[in-house]
């Protein structure tokens, strides 16, 4: 691959309108980013939980204040490749203007990374796919073609996040967001269809394969598939900086939530972060600690160098190995090929975060209470849609906003129009429809 190509203003439904010798002020990858955060699928990320349920008089991260840390930390990270990039390529003589754009294109797809999960975390990916392997659903499979059928028990949010993005719903534009080319590859983690999925992760949909294909193509992304075989490409190499930034985020900032809820002490987080730095480091750290008494500061501070550290080394290992990701042979992740001392203490992060974040009581509650919600809902849409002519399904599908094509000319093409609409839910409105449906919540008379 090539930086030339991969860097593409082109905007997907509104190819005919391109212009490649505009001159703005303001480029169309940072046109991406303002058009993401005045949209509604982004303004909903505020109320749908990240991790820890959504905050009484405690903060904790929700999904939309994640995704603009995951920007910042990834325009950093993006601004930091791109400096020695354009120094590498400029030396060889060789063209260097496409690089002034990387941060603005990773910020964009980190704005966007999470805006296929449904509400309750990942918690609700899980039910959304249950609901079709393990639950009522399963009644359906001979309804649909394998594919089809990999698609519903294998849902997943980041092919969700494409099909939002690129999908024209009933009465919109063609083309979706209308988002460049370069932001929609930046997005798709896992550049494969349902098929070929590894621990439930794929990137795009059957009804999308076509689409993520055009859009490759036109990037000059490698396919590792032969012709006839199910479809699978090479990631776009700004995909590695945007997962490294998500994976800083939502570790360390996890930590410090667990902090805040008194999940885990003081000085469990202090030694954790402290783990990441030289013995040297390490004093000077807590001399600056020493100075303050109130500990979510100390946690913030620390938090502050930990992130830093780790957009440092995700950099230097991206310009490393820059030569193998462009040929598609990078494996794994940026951060497990950074130095070993910081390696380690993310993997040691990760330790505490499995054994007592992610199985605390709160996480659990959310996830148990998740669960019980989206299956109750998808059964009685997912009945509506099957049998419209009922006397309940008139009722319940009038309520279904007008862009989810409930009415479909497919069966699959109808339970898709459920799935959208259940996944864009915020917990709020997902939790309030649940309640009124079973009648325990009935408007004031």
């Amino acid at each position: 691959m090539n930086w030339a190509s991969l860097v593409n203003d082109k905007r997907f439904g509104l190819e005919d309108y391109h212009d490649p010798k505009k001159n703005r002020t303001r480029t169309d990858f940072r046109r991406d980013y303002d058009r993401l955060v005045f949209s509604s699928p982004f303004r909903r990320l505020q109320n749908k939980t990240q991790v820890f349920p959504l905050p009484g008089s405690i903060f904790v991260h929700n999904r939309l204040t994640h995704s603009m840390e995951v920007a910042c930390v990834g325009k950093s990270m993006a601004d930091n490749v791109a400096l020695a990039l354009s120094q590498k390529y400029s030396a060889m003589g060789e063209p260097i203007e496409h690089f002034n754009h990387l941060g603005d294109i990773v910020a964009a797809a980190c704005l966007a990374h999470d805006l296929g999960n449904p509400p309750f975390g990942h918690s609700g990916e899980k039910a959304i796919g249950t609901f079709f392997s393990e639950g009522e659903g399963q009644r359906l499979k001979p309804m649909f073609t394998p594919e089809q059928w990999n698609d519903l028990t294998r849902f997943e949010g980041n092919a969700n996040a494409f099909r939002v993005l690129t999908h024209q719903f009933k009465g919109r534009r063609k083309g979706g967001f209308a988002m460049t080319y370069s932001t929609l590859a930046s997005i798709v983690k896992y550049p494969y269809e349902s098929s070929l999925s590894t621990k439930g992760k794929f990137g795009f949909f059957n009804t999308e394969m076509s689409d993520f294909e055009k859009v490759a193509q036109e990037l000059g992304m490698l396919r590792l598939s032969a012709p006839g075989e199910p479809l699978r490409y090479a990631r776009h190499p700004l995909v590695y900086i945007v997962e490294a930034a998500d994976d800083i985020c939502y570790e360390v900032m996890d930590m410090e939530d667990a902090h805040k809820l008194k999940i885990l002490s003081t000085r469990e987080v202090i030694d954790a972060f402290l783990a990441f730095f030289e013995p040297e480091r390490r004093d000077r750290m807590e001399e600056i600690m020493d100075a303050v008494d109130d500990p979510n500061e100390k946690i913030a501070y620390l938090r502050s160098c930990v992130v830093g550290a780790l957009v440092e080394q995700c950099a230097l290992t991206f310009i490393e190995h820059e030569e193998e990701i462009l040929a598609g042979r990078f494996e794994g992740s940026l951060l497990g090929h950074i130095r070993e001392l910081e390696r380690e203490g993310y993997r040691k992060c990760s330790e505490i975060s499995f054994a007592k974040i992610y199985r605390s009581a709160e996480v659990v509650d959310i996830e148990l209470a998740g669960n019980r919600i989206i299956t109750f809902l998808l059964e009685r849409l997912v009945g509506a849609v099957l049998e419209p002519d009922l006397n309940y399904s008139r009722l319940l599908l009038s309520k279904v906003p007008g862009q989810y094509d409930v009415h479909a000319a497919t069966q699959f093409g109808k339970i898709q129009a459920v799935l959208d609409h259940v996944s864009a839910m915020t917990d709020v409105y997902a939790l309030d429809l649940y309640r009124k449906l079973n009648g325990m919540s009935l408007p004031a008379v």
